[in-house]
C-alpha cells in the first residue's frame, strides 16, 4: 500500500520508512529538515533511501496548510504514519510557539488532509510524557492523563483529543502510540544516550539529573518499529464494550479510536544504563549529580499488555544489546577510536565466531 510517513529525516521516522519499504510498501516521506539539531545527520538518514524506487521525498513544513493539502492531493496515501513533530522537551520552554505551530497546527493539517482524502488509518506519535504527575506504575492507557508537566506533553495530549474528534466526526480511524524513551542507532543528539556518549569520549562530565535515581522504560528502536508497523496494519473500530458512564481513555464507543503504550517491559535504573554504556565504550564516566529538572518525572514504566494482546507486540532487545548497537553505530558514523575494553570485547566476539 502507499503510506505517507511524516518525519522521515527523523530518528523514528527514518527507521519506520525503511521497514515499510523493506516489506514492499510505497512510501511518501515528508520532512522540513529544520535545524533544531545537526541537519547533516538528518540528510544522512535520508541518504539511506537512495536506491529505493518506491520512496518519494517531499520537503515541506507541517505548519504550511496549503503544502500539506497539496501533498495529500497529489499522492493520495492509503494510510499515514505521523511521526514529525518539534522535538525536545526542554526546547518547548524556550520556544513555545514553535511547538504549537508544529505539534498542534501541523497535526490539524494532517487530520484535515487525511479526512479530505479518505485515508484508511492514521497512526500518530504520542508520548509517555502525557502521564505527567501520575505516580501509579506501570503507566496504563486506561489511566487519566489530565496533568501533563510540560508543554510538549500538553501538545501530545491535545493530539490525542483532536484525533478522537476527527474519528467521531468523520470516521477517520486513528491509533495513537505513546512512545517510551526510544534509543538506538541514528538517534537524536539531544537524547541522553547520545549526550552521554559524546561527553564520555571527550573526557567531559555527564549531567545526571535526579542524582541518578531515574528509572526509564528504555525501548530499542527495532522494537518500536515493529510495534508501529503492527499498529498500522490493524485498523481500529468502535469499542462495543465501552461505557460512557465510566469512559475508558484508551478506546471509544463513538469513534474508531485507540491509544497504546509502546515501550519496553523492563524499567531500568539510569545508573545501570550508564554502567552499560561505560562497559561498551571502555571508559568510565565522570558524573555531575544534579537535582530533578522542572517538568521531569522520576520514573516511567510501560504497561504494554494491550499492544501485546491486540497485535502480538513483544519487545526483545535488552539495554545491554541495544546500547552496544548504538555505540557500534556512533563510532562508525563519527570515526571514533573505541576504548580498550570495548575493543577487547569485539576481539573476543570475533574469535568466538571464527572458532
Amino acid at each position: 500500500m502507499k503510506v505517507l510517513v511524516t518525519g522521515t529525516a527523523g530518528f523514528i521516522g527514518s527507521h519506520v520508512a525503511l521497514e515499510l519499504l523493506k516489506r514492499g510498501d510505497e512510501v511518501v516521506g515528508l520532512d522540513n529538515l529544520n535545524d533544531y539539531y545537526d541537519v547533516s545527520l538528518k540528510r544522512a538518514r535520508l541518504a539511506r533511501f537512495t536506491g529505493h524506487c518506491a520512496y518519494t521525498h517531499a520537503h515541506g513544513d507541517l505548519a504550511d496548510r496549503d503544502a500539506v493539502e497539496a501533498l495529500f492531493r497529489e499522492h493520495r496515501p492509503q494510510r499515514v504514519v505521523h511521526l514529525a513533530a518539534q522535538a525536545g522537551v526542554r526546547y518547548a520552554a524556550e520556544n513555545p510557539h514553535v511547538y504549537v505551530s508544529s505539534n498542534v497546527t501541523g497535526f490539524l493539517h494532517v487530520l484535515e488532509g487525511a479526512r479530505r482524502h479518505e485515508v484508511e488509518h492514521l497512526v500518530y506519535a504520542s508520548t509517555s510524557s502525557v502521564y505527567g504527575a501520575n505516580t501509579t506504575m506501570p503507566f496504563s492507557e486506561h489511566q487519566s492523563t489530565e496533568h501533563p508537566l510540560t508543554l510538549y506533553a500538553a501538545t501530545k495530549k491535545a493530539n490525542e483529543a483532536m484525533a478522537h474528534s476527527y474519528a467521531h466526526l468523520y470516521g477517520l480511524a486513528s491509533t495513537g502510540l505513546r512512545f517510551f524513551t526510544v534509543y538506538g542507532p541514528w538517534g537524536r543528539p539531544d537524547m541522553a544516550l547520545f549526550l552521554f556518549t559524546r561527553a564520555i569520549l571527550a573526557g567531559e562530565p555527564i549531567q545526571v539529573f535526579n542524582h541518578g535515581r531515574h528509572k526509564r522504560s528504555f525501548t530499542y528502536i527495532d522494537d518500536i518499529v515493529g510495534g508501529v508497523v503492527r499498529a498500522l496494519d490493524r485498523v481500529p473500530g468502535i469499542d462495543d464494550r465501552w461505557n460512557g458512564d465510566t469512559p475508558d481513555p484508551a478506546s471509544s464507543g463513538v469513534a474508531p479510536y485507540r491509544l497504546y503504550n509502546i515501550g519496553s517491559h523492563e524499567s531500568v535504573d539510569l545508573l545501570r544504563y550508564i554502567e552499560v554504556l561505560e562497559d561498551c565504550l571502555g571508559r568510565k564516566a565522570t558524573m555531575r549529580m544534579l537535582p530533578l529538572q522542572a517538568g521531569d518525572v522520576p520514573s516511567t514504566e510501560a504497561d504494554c499488555s494491550d499492544l501485546a494482546r491486540d497485535m502480538g507486540y513483544a519487545p526483545s532487545v535488552r539495554v545491554e544489546e541495544g546500547v552496544a548497537n548504538f555505540v557500534d553505530w556512533y563510532c562508525d558514523y563519527y570515526g571514533v577510536v573505541r576504548g580498550a575494553r570495548f575493543a577487547a570485547h569485539e576481539a573476543r566476539e570475533a574469535n568466538a565466531v571464527g572458532g
